[in-house]
């Protein structure tokens, strides 16, 4: 098989991942993936190398110098194709741990902490634009709605639909489609003792997560509860095929609300040195952008249960 072929037969879905992911992240994640492998390097390390060079992105964004910044740049690029490469080398060495989930979850998140932070210090004594008032607490802030508010919840419902797409098209075995409740009973389960509490406070923060996302779909479980009643022994194919054909158009949305053009727009931003505005398209366009996808994953699960009442 060719390159792209073994690359593509990595990838969980073809419907969940555009030409942006295939040719620009997987690939050079699978290369990367390959090399670790015959380095027998343990996919948490690759995860743990990818959350500090990621990092460092955010102190080479504070400085104002061009050439600094595109350096963050390419180094934000190059943590990503590791984040990518963690779990295609878990998946071809079979060394998958909770830890490595864990710390391949927040990953991101800690990125973009930094990120936002050491960009809220650069701006911090600037003025604002077509005033003579410096952004002063009020970048900082501006950047704390922008991260933990608009980035947070954009990225959620991006990945939650995508896990819903995967759900409907391979069954829940190739999809990560938890329950909040039954995420908050397994972990009610577990103790506080030496060989629990790791997991327990992992399920915890990822009940929260979860629920997080739910909070957002509500025709989605509505159509969901009617399925689990009618159809207890699985999913008619019909409805599947429904499903998909009305949801794939929809993955591109997500892809922009994760990763793929916020990134574009953030480099542009700082490059330009108006990363302020990076910050506003964020609590803005992104937002408006996610009320939209909403609206039409959920009329569409709105159909789909018309249909097969």
């Amino acid at each position: 098989m060719s390159l792209i072929d073994n690359v593509k037969a990595t990838m969980k879905s073809q419907d969940t991942e555009g030409p942006f992911e295939l040719y620009l992240t997987r690939t050079p994640g699978y290369l990367w993936a390959l090399l670790f492998k015959a380095l027998n390097v343990h996919p948490v390390a690759v995860t743990i190398i990818s959350i500090v060079i990621g990092s460092a992105t955010g102190f080479l964004f504070y400085s104002t110098n061009l050439t600094t910044n595109l350096i963050g740049m390419a180094m934000l690029v190059w943590a990503n194709w590791f984040d990518c490469a963690d779990g295609q080398l878990a998946r071809m060495t079979g060394k998958k741990t909770l830890i490595g989930r864990v710390l391949d979850g927040f990953c991101g998140d800690v990125w973009f902490f930094f990120i936002y932070l050491f960009l809220a210090i650069r701006l911090g004594g600037e003025l604002i634009p077509f005033t003579d008032v410096k952004w002063g607490i009020t970048i900082y802030l501006l950047a704390a709605w922008s991260g933990f508010r608009c980035h947070g919840r954009q990225c959620a419902i991006g990945d939650y639909y995508r896990n819903i797409h995967l759900y409907f098209q391979f069954g829940a075995d190739k999809a990560e489609l938890d329950s909040s409740q039954n995420l908050r009973e397994e972990m009610q389960s577990l103790k506080w003792d030496k060989s629990g509490w790791f997991k327990k406070l992992y399920l915890y923060f990822y009940a929260r997560y979860t629920g997080s996302q739910e909070d957002q779909v509500k025709e989605f479980h509505k159509l969901m509860q009617h399925i689990q009643s009618k159809y207890p022994q699985g999913i008619p194919t019909e409805l599947r095929q429904d499903f998909c054909r009305g949801s794939k158009p929809i993955m591109p949305l997500t892809n922009i609300l994760t990763f793929d053009l916020r990134v574009i727009i953030m480099f542009l931003c700082v490059g330009f040195n108006v990363p302020y505005l990076y910050l506003i398209l964020e609590s803005t366009v992104f937002e408006l952008l996610r009320f939209y996808t909403i609206r039409r994953h959920e009329k569409l699960c709105t159909e789909i249960l018309e249909k097969y009442k």
